[in-house]
């Protein structure tokens, strides 16, 4: 297999398959690296201390932005930024942000004006789930929490944004969802509606702001390996279950969402607003 990639890729080229994920890597063996997609922008990432958030902060640093990471917990602010910068990763700063508190929130673009001088990225990725059922089984409570922290949040970050991308001329909007909110997951019913609220967000809030160089985009992932789907991905019968639906028979990591979102802060998604990346392996979502 291998040895047939290299000879489609390119005497120049090197493949390497893990084993473990399945994900595949390309390198040049010649050539110069080429510059950093992202050199010069300011980044703030919501829930990033842990999951597919840190892997999109990483990524963004990488790439070569300045970024803010958040989380609700101070220790897992420090924990993030200390393993960041210990990979070289030196233009990050962190601070202790709950989502759905309005004075958290402005010491976010607070952190981000005073530290970095401004916002050209905007990624939403802070989310909850109290309830676990049916979508008509759920509470008010929960279904309160699960909205505030999903939609509202997403809706309000996105408000605060606007006069610090207006002020850069531009900048760019991304929401992280789920598959779950293209086809709900019977066990997840009111997160699956949260997570649809928020492509019909992106639509919205794409249609608005196209005229300002202001691109708003969505990430779908699939069955991640991280903390939250542990339930679907730690236990033999849950995982084998889980996997027949995916057709490339793995499940996904955080690193390859990061590369999404790279991707679509970057001027290679320049032509590219209001749009839902589904990242799942080929589980079933839309035509």
């Amino acid at each position: 297999m291998l040895s047939s990639l290299s000879m489609m890729t390119g005497r120049n080229a090197r493949s390497v398959v893990n084993m473990t994920t399945g994900a595949m890597k390309f390198s040049s063996a010649q050539g110069p690296a080429p510059s950093p997609r992202l050199s010069g922008k300011v980044a703030i990432v919501t829930a990033s201390t842990d999951g597919i958030g840190f892997a999109i902060a990483r990524r963004l640093l990488k790439e070569g932005a300045s970024v803010v990471v958040s989380s609700r917990k101070q220790k897992n602010v420090d924990d993030a930024v200390k393993k960041l910068e210990t990979e070289g990763l030196k233009s990050v700063s962190g601070i202790v942000c709950h989502v759905a508190k309005k004075d958290d929130r402005s010491r976010l673009f607070e952190e981000a004006n005073n530290k970095f001088g401004g916002l050209d990225i905007l990624i939403s990725n802070a989310a909850a789930n109290p309830a676990v059922g049916p979508v008509l089984d759920c509470d008010e409570d929960a279904w309160d929490k699960i909205f505030d922290i999903n939609v509202k949040s997403a809706f309000l970050l996105s408000k605060e944004a606007l006069p610090f991308l207006r002020k850069r001329g531009g900048g760019s909007i991304v929401y992280v969802a789920s598959i779950a909110g293209l086809q709900p997951f019977p066990l997840l019913g009111a997160y699956s509606v949260s997570k649809t609220a928020l492509l019909g967000l992106t639509k919205a809030a794409a249609q608005s702001l196209a005229t300002e160089n202001i691109r708003v985009n969505c990430l779908a992932p699939g069955i991640i390996k991280t903390r939250f789907a542990q339930a679907l991905t730690d236990h033999d019968a849950s995982r084998d279950i889980a996997l027949q639906s995916i057709p490339m028979q793995r499940f996904g990591v955080p690193d390859e969402m990061g590369g999404v979102v790279a991707f679509l802060c970057s001027d290679d998604a320049s032509f590219i607003t209001g749009e839902t990346i589904v990242a799942s392996g080929g589980m079933q979502s839309r035509l």
